[in-house]
């Protein structure tokens, strides 16, 4: 198979995977305090990700370890600003929010690196901007947003240069080790600050492993974390992170529909045109738009274990 079609689908079935999750995180943090949800999460995931991809991990050099953390803060802000984000707004909403890191992407690379991005991409993410707008904000307008929804845009933003640092760094060094790193690292700083931010009044440590949120911790960490991560590391080899961006794009999408079957979350018509937008913007980018491509390599796993 084409190893750009196989990126494209790799970067899909993470997208999946992670808007699948929404609803099951917002029941967790009925029974766990953001922090101690993120550490379990977090360190489960390493722990696996230490011994599947344990060959690349001992052969990291110290500038590996040092893109691998630098990406991994990129990722623990993402996770602590988008899950207390969900303590406050919808599963859809903060997954649609999130997705304003296909507006980012570009916006970042274009200002800050002057990449030129091609003029496909860039109608793109323009329908893909319009569609997370009607998703998002309320016909009131941006008055109406409420905390929750200002955390997770700030997530966006950190998973924003998440995807710009992964296609800085993944043609360099392993994709076993990267994946690994950015983990381990997202485990080690929730540790760290859970008793920072107890400490500081911020937030009551809680863990209460009921049914629901052991469920959460397995699909979160093995699903969301182990196989999502490696994948996105292995596909950004192969394409652009913008292009990236507007793959990823799909989250949201799934999470409304995953929203609608198990949380009862009904939508109207500004809610189905967001959508149709943003698919529409996948498209063109997609069809109008190749991105740039990597030299080819082995698929996700045989690559990450190498």
């Amino acid at each position: 198979m084409n190893k750009r079609l196989l990126a494209d689908l790799a970067l899909a079935f993470a997208s999946l995977i992670w808007g699948a999750t929404f609803v099951l995180v917002k029941d967790a943090l009925s029974d766990l305090s953001v922090l101690s949800f993120l550490a379990v999460r977090f360190v489960l995931a390493a722990a696996i990700m230490a011994v599947i991809f344990w060959r690349p991990i001992r052969k990291m050099s110290a500038k590996t370890l040092w893109s691998g953390v630098v990406i991994g803060c990129c990722m623990f802000g993402g996770y602590i600003f988008q899950t207390a984000g969900l303590k406050f707004t919808t599963p859809t909403k903060a997954a649609f929010i999130t997705g304003m890191c296909v507006v980012l992407v570009p916006l970042i690379l274009a200002i800050f690196t002057r990449r030129r991005i091609g003029p496909w991409v860039w109608v793109g993410v323009a329908a893909a901007m319009v569609g997370l707008y009607f998703l998002t904000v309320p016909p009131g307008g941006l008055g109406t947003l409420n905390r929750g929804d200002t955390l997770v845009f700030v997530c966006a933003v950190m998973f924003a240069l998440q995807i710009i640092f992964i296609g800085r760094y993944v043609g360099a060094h392993s994709v076993g080790a990267l994946a690994f790193l950015q983990v381990a690292t997202t485990a080690v700083l929730s540790l760290l600050f859970l008793p920072v931010f107890a400490a500081a009044g911020w937030e009551r440590p809680r863990l209460v492993l009921s049914r629901e949120a052991v469920l959460a911790i397995l699909i979160t960490a093995i699903g969301s974390t182990v196989i999502g991560f490696s994948f996105q590391t292995w596909a950004q080899q192969h394409t652009s992170p913008s292009h990236t961006a507007i793959i990823i794009s799909l989250e949201p999408v799934f999470a409304a529909f995953t929203s609608f079957l198990f949380a009862g979350e009904r939508f109207g018509p500004r809610t189905l045109a967001g959508a149709a937008l943003i698919l529409a913007g996948i498209l063109v980018a997609e069809l109008m738009g190749p991105a740039p491509v990597a030299a080819e390599s082995p698929d996700p796993i045989a690559r990450a274990l190498d």
